[in-house]
């Protein structure tokens, strides 16, 4: 027995060993950075011009003047809005597609090319992406003369000066580059599911469309959370595309400034304590809204076990 526990002891010491270089990235890239920047948040630290004022210990002062901007709320609510418009296609189509994928009964061709293609976007830098749609929408773009063109329109239409054509294309670009990737992630999940479901299913006389809705749907809901929340995360993050698209100013009327952007301007005019406190912030509202996700999605479920009945 001793020397089976020795054995254990040493195979294990093995596995600590190779857990040190995640241990040691995780404490230098993201521990110490996320204390520092909480720590940041309790003082007064900005440049006024050539003069340097703090670091000086405020408390919660950095935290009361950004929760009373109104910008913050705004700011919030077009990072939310953009997110929504670019979700909600991208897990549309992404089951759409997914489900077309693993259905064998479809037996569709070339599956690998299409698979590839749609995943492609993925791969370009969210700046090349910016700058071609600002090239295609421009006043004097491609777009504009096609529908000028064909009739459609008279005259040019100033995409980049409407609020809503501003958001639409930021969230259509995140539609774009993303929904590849969702579409990966949903078809793994598809293709773990018991086929013998589905034909169980379907010799009770089950439809395609009830077989979806009844069996494919709830055994996708750990991948929907997964897929929900790292989307939502990633859209109160987003940052480069409507960077790249706006010139930094998120206009027309900031229509498309986004939290990280409104961060960003305050790290670049070296305010790191309002920079900080509006890092905490972020970090919280992402952490609630996760945490509404999650609870949507099991709502209804009944997650307490279950008592044996008595006899």
């Amino acid at each position: 027995m001793n020397g089976k526990k020795s054995k254990v002891v040493e195979y294990n010491k093995w596995g600590y060993i190779f857990l040190i270089p995640f241990i040691v990235v995780y404490l230098v890239f993201s521990f110490i950075p996320l204390v520092t920047t909480i720590y940041n948040s309790f003082f007064e630290n900005y440049r006024a011009g050539l003069t340097q004022i703090g670091p000086n210990f405020i408390g919660l002062e950095n935290y009361k003047i950004l929760l009373s901007n109104p910008d913050l709320w705004k700011y919030l609510k077009n990072t939310m809005i953009m997110w929504v418009l670019g979700f909600v296609p991208q897990i549309f189509f992404s089951l759409l597609l997914s489900a077309w994928f693993t259905d064998p009964s479809l037996r569709l061709k070339a599956q690998g090319f299409f698979k590839t293609v749609i995943y492609l976007p993925n791969l370009i830098m969210a700046s090349a992406f910016s700058m071609l749609f600002f090239t295609l929408f421009s006043n004097s773009g491609p777009v504009n003369s096609i529908l000028v063109s064909l009739g459609i329109l008279k005259e040019p239409f100033k995409f980049m000066t409407n609020v809503w054509s501003v958001r639409g294309l930021v969230a259509f670009m995140n539609f774009i580059m993303w929904f590849g990737n969702t579409t990966i992630l949903l078809m793994a999940g598809m293709m773990g599911i018991d086929p013998n479901l589905f034909e169980a299913a379907s010799v009770d006389g089950a439809t395609a469309t009830q077989i979806f809705w009844k069996i494919t749907l709830p055994l996708l809901r750990p991948i929907l959370i997964y897929v929900m929340i790292t989307s939502l995360i990633g859209g109160l993050q987003m940052f480069d595309v409507p960077q790249i698209l706006t010139n930094g100013n998120g206009d027309p009327n900031r229509c498309a400034m986004t939290l990280i952007m409104y961060l960003n301007r305050h790290l670049f005019s070296k305010n790191f304590g309002i920079g900080g406190a509006l890092s905490v912030i972020l970090f919280v509202i992402t952490g609630l809204l996760s945490l509404l996700v999650f609870r949507l999605q099991y709502a209804g479920t009944d997650s307490k076990p279950r008592r044996r009945a008595h006899d």
